[in-house]
């Protein structure tokens, strides 16, 4: 479905993406691991067409989308989410779904909108203002209920775990597990927590200062030598 082809992302003389070639297929789940300014939220912005690639090639279902405009990403089903919840002001919840479908379809479907709201838990929250009355667990489901208005295939997803304390994270998680394969659409997802990765994602990717250093299963991948010294500085595991 979505392929990258050694995609570079330079600001100025920092590389923050660098030389990624990654293959993701529609019924993928992969967790996109690695410390902070590894590159993954340039990644995503480079996918959904926020930043430009300096160099390399991104397809989507066969597609050449590297200079494609957000919106025609979108509406050949690229959604994503933002690490920090962005509700549009001054539109209730239910307006803001209805924006982003806009946006990424073109078209309007009440029905479908009814039901994410119920597939999200926002039902009860319609017609609430959701940039002033909404907690910070509403306003992470906000995000994703928006980005599945615009009928993806792909969905990125971008620390949506953040912040919630426990009950909350537990609560997103089993809607995470059930998006999958309710909505039928491949998911990456950027998270720090490993052991929430290894429990969503049956694949798991890792950046290092803009690289990809590991990509496969969660088990083989946090045991790997590269990705244990990217995250500890050692040069080996403990045994």
């Amino acid at each position: 479905m979505l392929e990258l082809e050694n995609v570079s992302v330079r600001f100025g003389g920092l590389t923050a993406v660098n030389d990624v070639s990654l293959k993701i297929g529609s019924h993928d789940v992969i967790g996109l691991v690695g410390s902070n300014g590894a590159g993954k939220t340039t990644l995503f912005n480079a996918i959904s067409g926020l930043v430009r690639p300096s160099t390399g090639r991104i397809r989507f279902d066969g597609r050449d989308i590297l200079r494609a405009p957000m919106y025609l990403r979108a509406r050949l089903g690229i959604g994503r989410t933002f690490q920090v919840p962005q509700p549009m002001h001054e539109l209730t919840v239910r307006e803001n779904l209805l924006v982003a479908q806009r946006f990424g379809t073109g078209r309007v479907d009440h029905k479908k909108i009814d039901d994410i709201l119920a597939f999200t838990s926002l039902a009860d929250k319609a017609n609430r203002h959701a940039a002033t009355e909404l907690a910070l667990t509403e306003l992470k489901a906000l995000e994703v209920a928006k980005a599945l208005a615009t009928d993806p295939q792909l969905l990125l997803l971008d620390e949506v775990l953040a912040g919630l304390e426990t009950s909350g994270k537990r609560r997103f998680m089993g809607m995470l597990r059930e998006l999958h394969t309710r909505f039928g659409v491949g998911i990456v997802m950027i998270e720090h927590d490993i052991e929430t990765i290894t429990a969503l994602c049956p694949r798991v990717a890792v950046l290092n200062f803009g690289q990809l250093i590991a990509d496969g299963t969660p088990d083989a991948v946090f045991r790997d030598p590269a990705v244990i010294k990217s995250y500890t500085g050692a040069d080996h595991a403990d045994t």
